[in-house]
């Protein structure tokens, strides 16, 4: 299997291929694998213009029309499933198994987004709640925002951004979309399989763009929802500058995980395991901070190492690799640093720490100062430490000491424990017995402070990108 020497991009449905100006490389090899269009400010403007145009024909799909689309999309996307995972593990550094995973999670979003379609009901709602309000009906029902634009991040270059794409065609709304420069092969295929389908002239472009060149996608007025995953900097920056529209941040993340006492320790290690290093750490829900109860501390930290250092680490495409390379030598620099940062202000390595290029060792360490970037900022990468508690909410005050709240995971038998922490815990999602790295592609998913805005999960995107419309009836007086 091999890339094609290049892909365009998708301006109005249709596929064009004005330059091949965006060189992508293989993350593993830093050699260019391909080379895709790149998108001016012309074609950008000319893109929005184009869902203004297609809004109301999109509007007016019927919930079977707009169903068949999005299966369409679940048929060819399994078809075409090993194509996509190896583009995946080129463009991005994934594991094959990792990318694999993906290309399941991309088909099941569309899956998930083709039953929500002919779902979006309203409500019949009593208005006579006083004598002034006497022979008076309400029926609200939910309709289109209109035209979208939608930046999706690097690290899941599939599945996040069906997780844009999916629900805007189950409601209806046109759309523009920026892939991340350095991972927009499967966006790209995404516009393949859906120029096969009869959706409204206009109703999608997927424009890779340079990010000094991509300013309408948050700037333009005429369209109605911003739709932006990535970096917490970026975001709120976005934010600031998208005018009127509505905007949906899914940003950064340092998540913790909560071990008690009563843990099973071997289980808690495998799946502690999994959520600090799959797909090298770069996950926003990602294992970062590890709470370990005193009373298993030692215990967990022993079986936790020897489990990390049986991690096999290189080549993408092997079926045993489990740690890939970083998207770039300058992140993997980045975590570098801040290892050195922190073992420089007393904290121990436990395993891992060394570098060649963008592979990152697994890392582990213990006794990290709170007031270093490894426990402040979003790591990004294969690297967790631990920290020792030894009361329960010591635990959750401890995980709530972050300028982040996406998920948290906590290993505990103990129901009122589990309850706490779903009260107190200021997050967007408590997981029990997991990881935070765990998610599914039909559930609420989101967080809060400087986390972000709004929630995916199609159903709850699905409510972002539409309005309430209120019907008001006033019966005939007797």
């Amino acid at each position: 299997m091999k890339l094609k020497d290049t892909y365009p991009l998708y301006l109005a449905n249709e596929a064009q291929k004005p330059n091949t100006d965006l060189k992508v490389t293989d993350k593993f090899t830093g050699e260019v694998a391909t080379r895709v269009a790149l998108a001016d400010a012309k074609t950008i403007d000319a893109a929005i213009g184009w869902t203004v145009k297609a809004a109301e024909p999109m509007a007016k799909m019927a919930s079977y029309e707009r169903q068949a689309v999005l299966q369409h999309c679940v048929d060819r996307f399994t078809e075409r499933k090993d194509e996509l995972a190896y583009a995946l593990c080129i463009e991005a550094g994934k594991p094959i198994n990792d990318s694999r995973g993906e290309v399941g999670r991309l088909i099941d979003t569309f899956r998930i987004a083709a039953e929500e379609s002919v779902r979006m009901t309203g409500e019949v709602q009593p208005l006579d709640i006083s004598p002034r309000a006497k022979g008076y009906q309400g029926i609200w029902k939910r309709v289109p925002i209109g035209p979208c634009s939608f930046i999706s991040p690097f690290n899941f270059p599939l599945n996040l951004a069906a997780h844009k794409v999916a629900p805007a065609i189950a409601v209806g709304c046109p759309f523009v979309m920026k892939p991340a420069s350095r991972t927009p092969l499967g966006a790209i295929i995404m516009g393949e399989v859906l120029a096969e389908t009869d959706l409204p002239k206009g109703a999608f472009s997927i424009l890779p763009a340079s990010r000094d060149g991509a300013d309408l996608f948050t700037t333009d007025d005429r369209l109605k929802l911003l739709s932006f995953t990535g970096s917490p900097d970026v975001g709120w920056d976005l934010k600031a500058r998208a005018g009127k529209k509505k905007v949906v941040l899914e940003l950064g993340g340092n998540a913790a995980v909560v071990i008690d006492a009563d843990a099973d320790l071997d289980d808690a290690v495998a799946r502690v395991v999994f959520g600090a290093f799959y797909q090298s750490g770069q996950s926003c829900i990602g294992v970062q901070r590890i709470l370990v109860h005193d009373a298993v501390y030692d215990a967990f930290k022993d079986k936790l190492v020897a489990k990390t250092k049986t991690l096999i680490a290189g080549n993408p495409h092997d079926e045993k690799t489990f740690v890939g390379p970083m998207i770039d030598v300058k992140e993997a620099e980045r975590l570098d640093n801040w290892v050195q940062e922190a073992t420089a202000r007393g904290a121990t390595l436990l395993c891992g720490g060394g570098r060649d290029g963008a592979m990152l060792e697994a890392t582990l360490l213990e006794g990290v100062s709170p007031d270093t970037k490894l426990n402040r900022e979003e790591a990004f990468g294969p690297v967790a430490f631990l920290i020792r508690f030894s009361e329960w909410k010591e635990a959750l005050d401890i995980v709530n000491d972050s300028k982040f709240g996406l998920q948290a995971g906590i290993f505990t038998r103990d129901i009122f424990k589990i309850l706490d922490a779903w009260d107190d815990l200021d997050v967007g999602g408590v997981v029990v017995n997991d990881v935070p790295s765990y998610r599914v592609d039909n559930m609420p998913y989101g967080g809060v402070k400087d986390s972000g805005l709004g929630r995916e999960g199609i159903r709850f995107a699905m409510e972002d990108m539409t309005e309430i419309r209120n019907l008001v009836i006033r019966r005939r007086p007797h």
